[in-house]
């Protein structure tokens, strides 16, 4: 079985692909990595060599182990990257990635654990999706109900299979599946005139409009949303992972995924701390796998961090906010 794994990084979100691609290494991952990036790449990829048979302009490839190659390539897209997800897998198994089995999209905050033998047996399956955060998202909500009220006029079918909301940040597909990534592409392009375009985003960048935005608007996370709207309109088996898969709430986690602003690599532990937020499971596994194959960290920073986290973790069992 041929696997490939895509991220899309910007600015310093290449740490985070970085240690994506060494937790996956080092968890029993073997085949291709297709980073897709905007603006200019890192020093810790000085080491990759142009790679024409990708059939990518300006793509390169650094041979991280004997059975993972990890490839950069330059996106010319200006939609912005939560929109583009569905796009950018369809565009790889278009081309780079034909020949693969499956597709597996993540985030560049997200730190894999598991045992890769796991996931390959996931997408046999279904779509493999894992619950977000602020779910349950219950059938007749109104969010929901204004999934379908905007969706099922331009054709869709639309029902319900789980109140299970899912989380954007990650995406497994066998290719029998594929239908669901045209799917959610079909359904972001639909989406895109009510927010005026895949460039806008409530993440960064250009906004999306204030009436959009909030936890109680349909499309308030327009990517997120869009493909919990999907899940409804895909008439395929859908497989679930728990809250505990990304490290939600407590159980045995996947695939840890560090929400919100504080991205590990920026994290200051000790101050974190203070303020009553001690350090997450994701915030230690990223620094925990910061010793290779790639190393995008300074030795001594590495050790810094892996010590102050420690710490920091200590005067959290004390003191957290409730």
């Amino acid at each position: 079985m041929k696997n490939s794994v895509c991220t899309l990084f910007e600015k310093n979100y290449h740490y985070g692909a970085a240690i994506l691609t060494n937790s996956l290494v080092r968890n029993g991952f073997t085949g291709d990595i297709y980073a897709g990036y905007r603006g200019s790449l890192p020093e810790w990829t000085n080491i990759a060599k142009p790679n024409s048979s990708l059939n990518w302009t300006g793509a390169s490839t650094i041979n991280v182990s004997k059975d993972v190659q990890l490839h950069f390539l330059p996106m010319t897209s200006d939609a912005h990257f939560t929109n583009y997800k569905a796009h950018f897998m369809l565009e790889l198994w278009d081309g780079p990635a034909k020949d693969s089995d499956a597709m597996f999209y993540f985030d560049p905050d997200i730190v894999f654990i598991a045992e890769w033998r796991y996931f390959q047996e996931w997408v046999k399956c279904g779509v493999a999706v894992c619950e977000d955060v602020n779910s349950p998202v219950y059938p007749n909500n109104p969010r929901r109900i204004g999934w379908r009220n905007y969706f099922v006029p331009l054709g869709h079918k639309m029902s319900v299979k789980e109140p299970i909301y899912c989380n954007a940040g990650f995406l497994g597909l066998d290719k029998s599946h594929r239908g669901f990534a045209e799917l959610w592409k079909r359904m972001m392009d639909e989406l895109a005139p009510m927010f005026g375009g895949l460039n806008r985003s409530n993440v960064s960048g250009l906004s999306i409009p204030d009436e959009m935005k909030g936890d109680f608007s349909p499309f308030g996370q327009p990517d997120q949303d869009v493909l919990n709207a999907v899940i409804e309109a895909y008439d395929g088996e859908i497989s679930f992972a728990g809250q505990e898969g990304m490290s939600f709430k407590h159980g045995a986690p996947l695939i840890p995924h560090a929400l919100g602003k504080i991205k590990p690599w920026i994290l200051k532990p000790i101050s974190q701390t203070i303020k009553g937020l001690p350090p997450r499971t994701v915030d230690k596994l990223y620094w925990q796998y910061a010793d290779g194959p790639i190393k995008p960290h300074s030795d001594f920073e590495r050790k810094k961090m892996n010590l102050l986290i420690k710490f920091a973790a200590l005067i959290g069992r004390f003191y957290r906010r409730k």
